[in-house]
């Protein structure tokens, strides 16, 4: 039963606090399903043995009870024939197998109860390493959402940083700085490369040509 105890302390530790100081749950999970399956395997040997002991005590005690009924059958034989001496000689034999007989039946009886509770404790102990599988399927995936949800709010966190966007801020109103520099030298540019009054007249000219072209066409259509 001494196996039973050992791997019993397995399943009395505090999982989520052992996943929580744990680097790698996954891999800590992993080891714990195979430390399992071997204290497991170990249990499993542990118990065969036992039930091995358990028959072979059973095989002695229905050799010793065959015995007793051999001697009982041969006591009744001698006293068909009328032979007492023989048939006391043969009650003797006969008893000193009964005897050994309840002592194999008490020594297997308390073997058997022994092997019960093994095997009971090893179903258990399969049931639970079962349960501790379906269990990590679980504990990881939530481990997993967990790093997730804490990466997601680290990025958060980043993105809500006011300097951040203090730099983007910045960074445009340099932007538009350098565009309104680069526009007021371009006009200026285009004032000092040619003559200012030549250029106003040319706008003038085209918009009277404008003007004569919609006299000409007014004109036009009203003498139609």
């Amino acid at each position: 039963m001494g196996i039973f105890n050992r791997i019993s302390t397995v399943f009395k530790s505090n999982i989520n606090d052992m996943i929580s100081k744990a680097e790698d749950p996954e891999k800590m999970l992993n080891q714990m399903i195979i430390d399992m399956s071997e204290q497991y395997n170990k249990a499993k040997v542990e118990v065969a043995a036992a039930i091995a002991d358990e028959k072979k005590l059973k095989r002695s005690l229905d050799e010793e009870e065959a015995k007793t009924a051999e001697w009982t059958r041969k006591a009744e034989l001698a006293v068909t024939n009328g032979d007492d001496k023989l048939a006391i000689a043969a009650l003797n034999r006969k008893k000193e197998y009964e005897g050994l007989a309840n002592q194999y039946r008490v020594q297997w009886e308390a073997q058997k109860a022994a092997t019960d509770k093994l095997k009971t404790s090893l179903r258990e102990l399969s049931n639970k390493i079962e349960e501790a599988k379906r269990k990590k399927g679980l504990l990881i995936a939530r481990t997993k959402r967990a790093e997730a949800q804490k990466s997601i709010q680290k990025t958060m966190a980043g993105l809500n940083d006011n300097s951040v966007f203090d730099t983007f801020n910045r960074m445009s109103e340099k932007v538009d700085s350098i565009e309104n520099q680069a526009m007021a030298e371009a006009e200026l540019n285009e004032i000092m490369s040619g003559d200012d009054l030549e250029k106003q007249f040319q706008e003038l000219e085209k918009e009277d040509s404008a003007v004569m072209d919609e006299l000409a066409a007014l004109k036009t259509k009203l003498n139609k």
